[in-house]
């Protein structure tokens, strides 16, 4: 479970199952095709990483602030992330099919039903005439944010809390838009609810989410994304915005620097013209050393005052700093270790340590990803 996860009736079974034979079947005829360039169109990768993390809270349940849910367990060897995943891609077709397993998919999908949770991406795409336009439909990543549950694609070993609190993915049908000169992207979506695959129940309303990104050159990126819905019933629906927004400036071969922000609003009930607020910031930097070694740093904070996305241990609001360094090690070309050093800093006593409320929280994490 990440943030809030919620679902729709309109998309209830039907929509999904539809998506996921359409997927499937796609995936499959695909495969059997025996020319030269449908073999070439189809690739497989796998993604496997391994930790250790250890909590200077000791937590009873083995478990981080609740929150975090990637690399969430506290003095245990464990598997983040588990993946296997099939892509075909041509001038006019595309589909992906991953699967997962490990404490990512336990925890942050935890309240999808069991049969879904170990879909990682599931959809199909189709391009429309000679422009670079894509319909797509199934499971795919989010158009929110900057970092995935993929570790090695990320600078920092741990995920930013504005990531674990914002979708991981989403379910739907998107129509995207690149420019012939590769500057420009642009995309509408229309989606089952906020990080959902099956949606909410008795929910007739669907969500919808909008995305444009720049590329002045190769060193700087500009994103803003939205998201416009609601994940309740429709009894109690509340409507939620949503807008994230970030930039990636690769200042040379060496040095890259991050800023995101994201605020979003909820109404308090519904109907109601009040809304409560929540908003947090990143900044994040990574510096190469070499071809094999480097580190990353990050500060970030988020504030959550009425909890609409965000509970902490102690039931305070949330009102939380961070930060963390992290040192990569590229053992092989196909084999990343990471060591993080991370620390918290509530206002008031929102962390639990030893069953008494504290102030801040520590904890020490290392990971092993092997990848092809």
């Amino acid at each position: 479970m990440k943030g809030e996860h919620m679902k729709c009736k309109w998309a209830n079974g039907p929509l999904l199952k539809a998506l996921l034979i359409i997927c499937i079947l796609f995936l499959k005829i695909q495969m059997q095709a025996q020319t030269d360039s449908a073999k070439k169109a189809f690739t497989i990768t796998g993604y496997a990483e391994g930790y250790y993390s250890y909590d200077f809270a000791e937590p009873p349940d083995k478990l981080k602030p609740p929150y975090l849910y990637s690399f969430n367990r506290h003095n245990e060897p464990n598997f983040n992330l588990l993946m296997l995943k099939g892509n075909y891609q041509t001038a006019m077709f595309r589909a992906n099919a991953a699967f997962m397993a490990g404490t990512y998919s336990k925890y942050n999908l935890a309240q999808e039903p069991d049969v879904l949770r170990n879909i990682y991406e599931l959809n199909f795409g189709v391009r429309l005439g000679k422009k670079s336009i894509w319909f797509d439909a199934g499971v795919m990543p989010s158009h929110l944010g900057f970092e995935s549950a993929i570790g090695k694609d990320c600078w920092n070993l741990t995920r930013s809390i504005m990531a674990e609190n914002s979708p991981y993915y989403e379910t739907g049908v998107k129509l995207g838009y690149d420019s012939d000169n590769g500057k420009w992207y642009a995309a509408m979506l229309f989606l089952v609810g906020w990080q959902r695959m099956k949606p909410v129940e008795e929910n007739s309303l669907p969500s919808f989410g909008t995305q444009v990104q720049y590329k002045p050159n190769a060193k700087l990126l500009l994103n803003s994304s939205s998201f416009i819905g609601t994940d309740k019933p429709d009894s109690a629906r509340k409507m939620r915005y949503f807008h994230d927004l970030y930039a990636i400036f690769q200042v040379n071969a060496k040095l890259g620097l991050q800023a995101a922000f994201d605020i979003g609003a909820e109404q308090e009930a519904k109907g109601s013209s009040s809304y409560n607020y929540w908003y947090t910031w990143v900044l994040g930097m990574k510096y190469n050393w070499n071809k094999r070694i480097a580190t990353g740093f990050r500060l970030e904070y988020y504030q959550d005052k009425n909890g609409v996305i965000v509970s902490t241990e102690t039931g305070e609001e949330m009102n939380v700093f961070g930060a963390s360094a992290n040192l990569d090690v590229q053992i092989f070309k196909k084999l990343l270790w990471r060591t993080e050093y991370r620390s918290f800093t509530g206002k008031g006593e929102q962390f639990v340590k030893n069953g008494d409320p504290v102030q801040g929280n520590q904890a020490v994490t290392t990971s092993l990803a092997f990848y092809f």
